[in-house]
């Protein structure tokens, strides 16, 4: 496994922190509520990306009545889901890495003044609209915890068999790759199996990556961490290749 498909399997397991935060919830919230306005209505089994959201409010034991208030907000109800707005930032990290931000906003201006600080403090450069973007590609990504090996490759073999394109195996960790389409099927798959997915999303894969010495490489996660942080940032994608020994200790500090 990469440093930087690592770095995104160490992100989930560091999400608990979030919502010490206060920041997770808000941003499941906001999911929700742009899945059920923009990705078909509040039915979970007639609109994937609902249940992709819900599936990880669930995940991080999100309160029932808060993803109700989330649902009713992205239908019209309640609060206005409708003044929400998706926007897409690109720039890069100390070291060269390509980092690109997908926020959601009410106001931005706002978000944009909040994401450009947040660069220049952390030695990065926001960057033009199209800038790294091209290096990206929105696929499927299910992540399953298998400590047996020889277990991960026959699961692997039945996603793509579901129509995966790609996997993943590295210290206990299986990661699935497929066409968005495909994400369903092949989480369907693995669930069939009575075995746990930790995750399943779309998210945005680097076509390719660039490996960081150690001092840029911990001055990128941190600007990551920054980033991710920030209110009206939803999620945050790297194409950086981190030295195994700087994630060791960025998953030692979580």
């Amino acid at each position: 496994m990469s440093g930087h498909s690592k770095w995104s399997t160490i992100k989930h397991q560091k999400g608990a922190a979030d919502a010490k935060r206060g920041v997770l919830f808000t941003k499941l919230s906001r999911d929700i509520a742009l899945a059920v306005r923009d990705g078909g209505g509040a039915d979970p089994d007639m609109n994937f990306k609902l249940r992709l959201a819900l599936d990880r409010a669930k995940t991080n034991n999100m309160p029932q009545d808060s993803i109700s208030r989330a649902i009713k907000r992205g239908s019209g109800e309640g609060d206005d889901g409708s003044s929400l707005e998706q926007v897409t930032y690109e720039g890069y990290g100390p070291g060269g890495g390509a980092i690109l931000l997908q926020a959601v906003t009410a106001n931005r201006n706002r978000t944009a003044a909040d994401v450009r600080a947040a660069f220049n403090r952390g030695g990065g450069n926001l960057g033009e609209s199209g800038c790294v973007a091209w290096n990206f590609e929105l696929r499927g990504v299910v992540t399953v915890d298998m400590g047996d090996e020889e277990q991960a490759e026959e699961l692997g073999l039945l996603a793509i068999d579901a129509g995966a394109e790609d996997i993943q195996i590295d210290e206990g960790v299986l990661e699935i790759y497929s066409p968005i389409e495909r994400l369903q099927d092949v989480q369907k798959s693995i669930e069939g199996e009575s075995v746990a997915v930790r995750s399943a999303e779309m998210s945005m894969v680097p076509k390719t990556t660039i490996p960081l010495g150690e001092r840029e490489a911990e001055q990128t996660l941190r600007l990551l961490d920054v980033l991710e942080d920030l209110d009206d940032v939803q999620k945050a994608f790297t194409n950086a290749d981190f030295p195994p020994e700087v994630l060791e200790r960025y998953q030692a500090d979580g």
